[in-house]
């Protein structure tokens, strides 16, 4: 077992490998695999993801997007930025929604990654757990390690429908013990947390809901576990468990990865705990995905032209406009 400290400064052990994880489910016993999501708010599932799949996924990301020099959507911040590379050469700010990407540059990257989301295992595992079709609502790409403070993910969206939507982390390549492992807090999605607004919302008091989470992971001693995820791996998770990703130690080691998060196809999707926000949904491989800022359409690449050239005046009318929307 390897040892690294926790996001609240206590030393944890994680597994170095897969005969140290704590207990994982095959592609055929998803129904196991959901009981066991239901009582622990996570769940790991081996070779979901064909592994020459995920090589040709981080091929696709290396000729694509590590060689353009312009803005994409970050997961992070939701803001358009250019690649911040480290001086191992590894891209630090995620990107955020892979299908809203334009074909003209990233269709090689695009294509693949919604073949990963909408893939028939991808597909079964949703239905398991919904009991219906899921759609796509957001999804992301990381390569180097951003490491992600402890949230619960309802916070900032979800199903109408609180703690129905599910989110799912997939291993591109054998995450090393040190690379900044995605953990997750067994049985988190069982606390009630303040809501988005007031005192905690995400436009001007986010750090306020942060230190409140870590407030509530100290004092209830929680525990945290950050799975050995080989490469094909995925790991599902409720969106009120509490997870993020560890402090790199190691950062030779990369973390390609990619998440997305699905809702029921039946529900409405809720964003901010605020409103109900209509889906810009278009079908690939069977699946509905939300396609925000799509840059097939023109009139999305003029908000991306206009927010990258009055950067600060536009994301504070943001934050303005989400302070109205949750007050």
């Amino acid at each position: 077992m390897y040892k690294i400290l926790s996001p609240i400064g206590t030393e944890i052990e994680i597994p170095e490998f897969a005969g140290q994880n704590s207990t994982t489910f095959d592609t055929s016993d998803l129904h196991g695999a959901r009981r066991y999501y239901d009582q622990h708010g996570y769940m790991v599932v081996r070779h979901a993801v064909d592994p020459a799949l995920c090589d040709s996924i981080r091929a696709a990301f290396e000729e694509t997007v590590k060689r353009y020099s312009g803005y994409i959507y970050r997961q992070a911040t939701a803001n358009p930025e250019k690649n911040r590379i480290n001086e191992h050469g590894f891209v630090m700010n995620p990107l955020l929604n892979l299908q809203s990407l334009g074909e003209s540059r990233f269709a090689p990257l695009k294509h693949l990654t919604v073949k990963v989301f909408a893939s028939e295992t991808i597909k079964a595992i949703n239905r398991e757990i919904f009991s219906e079709d899921g759609k796509l609502v957001q999804s992301m790409y990381f390569e180097g390690n951003s490491e992600t403070w402890p949230h619960q993910d309802t916070y900032y969206l979800d199903s109408e429908n609180i703690g129905a939507m599910a989110g799912c982390w997939y291993a591109l390549e054998d995450i090393d013990a040190g690379a900044g492992r995605f953990f997750v807090v067994p049985r988190s999605h069982l606390i009630d947390m303040a809501k988005n607004g007031k005192n905690f919302d995400v436009a001007f008091n986010h750090d306020r809901y942060k230190e409140l989470v870590r407030k509530i992971l100290a004092e209830n001693q929680l525990e945290f576990r950050a799975p050995f995820l080989q490469k094909g791996d995925v790991l599902y998770w409720n969106a009120k468990t509490i997870h993020g990703s560890l402090r790199t130690t190691r950062p030779q080691f990369s973390r390609s990865s990619l998440t997305s998060h699905f809702i029921p196809l039946s529900h409405r999707f809720l964003q901010f705990q605020a409103r109900i926000k209509p889906l810009s949904l278009h079908e690939f491989e069977g699946m509905a995905f939300h396609c925000p800022k799509d840059m097939g359409k023109l009139s999305n690449r003029i908000v991306l032209g206009v927010e990258t050239t009055f950067p600060k005046t536009f994301q504070m009318a943001k934050k303005l406009a989400i302070k109205a929307l949750v007050k």
